[in-house]
């Protein structure tokens, strides 16, 4: 049971004879008040008695399986009322905070029988299971004055996947391994080592390509002289990239208002849409001191839509990474030689010592790279000493940095190669260095 504004503009109502009648004796204005009050609490009574059963509404709802994060989609609540009578009051849905429902309550007038659909607009704010388990159903009686109320049971979630913002560098990306690959109509050979095909010579093709062999053996047409034969490369393909994404403590910091780990994921997605375009076969380990999530052998046509469902729930541990148990997580994985690209931070030598100890039985078997997020907050502070104050946070941010150099170097004499950047310059800074790479032969 709840009551209504109007019950206490009714007792205030109640004030009027005790003022009026207070002069001829207390006894008759105490007396009034108190039949007032039993006037209104009758009142009260009565219109609970006359308001419809809330419990005879049935809930079902309509949810769209998963939206990326930042996105409106649209949510319904589905009433029936079960009973005879007609329904009149309020419907409130209690979605989480970070779904972002708008609006989460609507007036309700429901006659028996029918079926009403309500619906909200969720933006959510943060990335997993955003959850609503209740919906509470206040059926007002005909005065107005109290309501009858429930909450009833009716789950629902949604699942909030990575934004993917970071694919709007892909095109760029994709145009350069075309280059790599010689597809494109341009004045130098496509780079590459493995072998691809052999055609004719055209003008600005580079001469060391050419095939004299296959040139020997392309009868010449008459009148038209001896056709030349080129080589083509492309970069190898069907290699191996394992991605580790540390979800431990230093993934929980954030960085220009995103999690650390949210911009580890950026990353991720941005390079195994480049490496499957590029014919390689990606897989993701998410870890801690466990495998938090994890995605292996899959198709090239679903490696993405695998990996931001695996994505979705990971939150970051409050524990240090066990950085000790990844060279056997990467074996699982695969027994070849591979690119292992480690998303963690750079910063605190403390953290970084595990990292370090662990690299060389990484870089004993495969290439290795360190993608790590720099704060823009602290290069930042290294430029603002107008006082004593920001003197002292400026020398801070200073030894911050050199702090991550000297990893960075000490991590690049174990034989791993360390990309910095922003939080937005990360992802397509690390698909820069894959297509480096990529173009070195190294892969």
């Amino acid at each position: 049971m709840t009551i209504t504004g109007r019950v206490p503009i009714l007792l205030l109502i109640g004030v009027v004879p005790v003022v009026l009648l207070g002069a001829f004796g207390t006894g008759w204005a105490l007396g009034t008040l108190a039949a007032w009050i039993g006037v209104v609490v009758l009142l009260i009574v009565l219109d609970l008695v006359a308001a419809a059963s809330p419990r005879e509404v049935r809930i079902e709802r309509e949810l769209p399986n998963a939206v990326r994060l930042g996105e409106p989609t649209s949510a319904s609540v589905l009433l029936t009322n079960t009973g005879q009578r007609r329904i009149r009051g309020v419907v409130r849905d209690a979605w989480q905070p970070s779904a972002g429902a708008t609006p989460n309550r609507w007036p309700l007038d429901l006659p028996g029988g029918e079926r009403r659909a309500f619906r909200s607009t969720l933006v959510p704010v943060r990335r997993g299971e955003r959850r609503t388990e209740q919906v509470t159903v206040r059926s007002l009686g005909p005065l107005r004055l109290a309501a009858r109320q429930v909450t009833l049971r009716a789950e629902g979630a949604v699942r909030v996947l990575p934004p993917f913002r970071s694919r709007r560098h892909l095109p760029s990306r994709l145009a350069r391994l075309r280059e790599l690959d010689g597809r494109t109509l341009l004045q130098v050979r496509g780079q590459g080592t493995e072998f691809d095909s052999i055609r004719d010579y055209v003008r600005g093709d580079d001469v060391r390509s050419i095939d004299w062999r296959a040139t020997a053996r392309n009868p010449a047409l008459p009148g038209a002289g001896q056709h030349l034969m080129v080589r083509t490369w492309r970069p190898e393909r069907d290699r191996r990239v394992v991605v580790v994404v540390d979800s431990g403590r230093t993934a929980a910091a954030r960085i220009a208002d995103e999690p650390r780990l949210d911009t580890a994921f950026e990353s991720t997605l941005l390079l195994t849409a480049l490496a499957t375009r590029a014919g390689d076969r990606v897989d993701l380990l998410v870890w801690d001191r466990r495998v938090r999530a994890r995605v292996h052998a899959a198709a090239p046509a679903e490696v993405l839509h695998r990996m931001v469902d695996a994505m979705a729930p990971v939150e970051p541990e409050l524990l240090e990474t066990d950085w000790a148990g990844v060279p056997a997580q990467v074996r699982a994985l695969t027994s070849q030689r591979a690119l292992v690209v480690l998303v963690t931070s750079l910063e605190g030598a403390g953290t970084a010592r595990a990292l370090l100890t662990m690299l060389p039985q990484l870089t004993s078997r495969h290439v290795v790279v360190i993608a790590s997020v720099t704060d823009p907050a602290i290069l930042q502070m290294t430029t603002q000493r107008s006082d004593l104050d920001e003197t002292y946070l400026a020398a801070a941010a200073e030894r911050t940095l050199l702090d991550t150099d000297r990893i960075a170097a000490a991590a690049q004499r174990l034989g791993a190669q360390v990309v910095t950047a922003p939080p937005a310059d990360l992802p397509p800074a690390l698909a820069d260095r894959y297509l480096a790479l990529k173009a070195a032969g190294r892969l």
